[in-house]
């Protein structure tokens, strides 16, 4: 039962700017629950407060031994307008990664997740040519601004899932549901990351820096038929693997456009990740188009199947396609009692241990329970449990678990005596 990490191996958490920082920003995920679109009611300006209460995270984070940091900045706090920059707000995250270095935490950090301003979305965001000079003015100034600070970047996180959500299902802003436009985005995306990469490697080389990383955090999840032996259910399968995943994998990865992805300009074949980021949550059954779980499976508290086997299966599959490194930028669970999170931590870590593949890093999500998209406050992912009325953190008992496994570089038996066996999911 027990293992030991990797040579190497680094282990840390996972944030995004707009689910723990708080602040009525001018976005569209304030605008979305100004909307009534959030299913608990709750207010993406309260969150964590982690704005104001960084320096308290900071050090909590630095006390469990974390050894890396994957965050974001916000756009809409940054730029306000398109023709404005807050320099109040540069100084900030400024500060606050300065600390997180000076805590010995390496840091990744993250461009674009999933929120945008208003003043862009009011343009048409990302379906429009003539907009992604905007987030690529953005990059520009992020790595200008921080580039000193931070050497690896996520340029766009989720785009097959941002473009699904928002572009075609129409839970996520801006509720648009076509098919067509959730193809046109998620190849804007990938244009947009193909000269984000190119922008930030030359920025960071003019600054005479050649340690700089970037790639994208793709989602990726298993999809396999109910019935493996029903043609039909195969059949499902394949395609929805190839619209969710597969187009954008090759699109992102080597600026391979494949129909009916489109670029939106000239783009030259190359590759275009420094490393293989991947984000990894579960698997899903198919015997038509949507999601499935097979009734006997563990699930978590949002009834996603806990399936750590396919981990290794997506992390292998990339990275057939690309030898690059592997980041796991996303894992982790909603477990809103904290009563199993202790045991798919160690299932997930373990069938890495295991893997014969060159996995380098492991970013839990998250760090503390978070405003979790449309979820709002009801679905807890955190090592860190948050009163959001209080605002206290208090380290739950998987992030003890955690934090004891870093120090000791795996899993011992008395760990796993400890924390993981009395487990269980159902």
């Amino acid at each position: 039962m027990s293992f030991k990490f990797k040579p190497g191996f680094l282990l840390g958490v996972a944030t995004a700017a707009t689910q723990i920082e708080g602040g009525d920003l001018g976005h569209n995920w304030n605008d979305w629950y100004r909307r009534g679109r959030i299913k608990d009611g709750s207010d993406p300006a309260r969150a964590n407060d982690h704005y104001n209460r960084w320096r308290e995270d900071a050090d909590l984070m630095a006390g469990m031994g974390l050894q890396i940091y994957r965050f974001g900045v916000e756009w809409a706090r940054i730029c306000p307008a398109p023709d404005r920059v807050d320099e109040a707000a540069i100084a900030h995250y400024r500060e606050e990664m300065s600390y997180l270095k000076e805590k010995g935490i390496k840091l990744l950090l993250t461009i674009h997740h999933f929120t945008n301003p208003m003043w862009f979305e009011e343009r048409g965001g990302f379906l429009k040519k003539e907009n992604l000079k905007y987030f690529l003015d953005f990059t520009e100034l992020v790595v200008r601004s921080f580039g000193d600070l931070v050497a690896e970047y996520i340029t766009i996180n989720e785009p097959n899932v941002y473009a699904t959500n928002s572009y075609y299902f129409g839970v996520w802003p801006p509720g648009e549901k076509s098919f067509a436009k959730a193809l046109k985005i998620m190849a804007n995306l990938a244009y947009c990351h193909i000269r984000a990469y190119e922008l930030i490697h030359k920025i960071r080389r003019e600054m005479g820096y050649t340690d700089t990383k970037v790639s994208f955090a793709h989602h990726l999840r298993v999809f396999d038929p109910e019935r493996p032996g029903n043609l039909r259910h195969r059949l499902y399968a394949k395609l929805l693997d190839h619209f969710f995943q597969g187009l954008i994998t090759r699109a992102f990865f080597f600026a391979k456009f494949s129909w009916p992805l489109i670029a939106p300009a000239p783009v030259a074949p190359g590759e275009y990740c420094d490393f293989i980021g991947l984000n990894y949550y579960t698997r899903t059954t198919v015997s038509r188009f949507g999601d499935g779980v097979r009734a006997e499976a563990p699930k978590n508290d949002l009834g996603w199947e806990i399936y750590p086997e396919g981990l290794i299966r997506c992390a292998t599959r990339l990275y057939s396609l690309l030898k690059r490194p592997i980041y796991i930028t996303e894992n982790g669970t909603c477990d809103n009692r904290d009563a199993f999170r202790c045991r798919y931590i160690y299932e997930h870590l373990k069938v890495i241990s295991e893997a014969d593949l060159p996995v380098e890093r492991y970013y839990h999500w998250c760090f503390c329970d978070n405003f979790e998209w449309i979820e709002g406050e009801s679905a807890r992912f955190g090592l860190v449990h948050v009163d959001y009325e209080t605002q206290l953190r208090t380290v739950k008992r998987s992030g003890l678990f955690f934090a004891a496994m870093i120090k000791a570089g795996g899993v011992t038996p008395e760990l796993y005596e400890d924390y993981v066996k009395e487990q269980t999911y159902n």
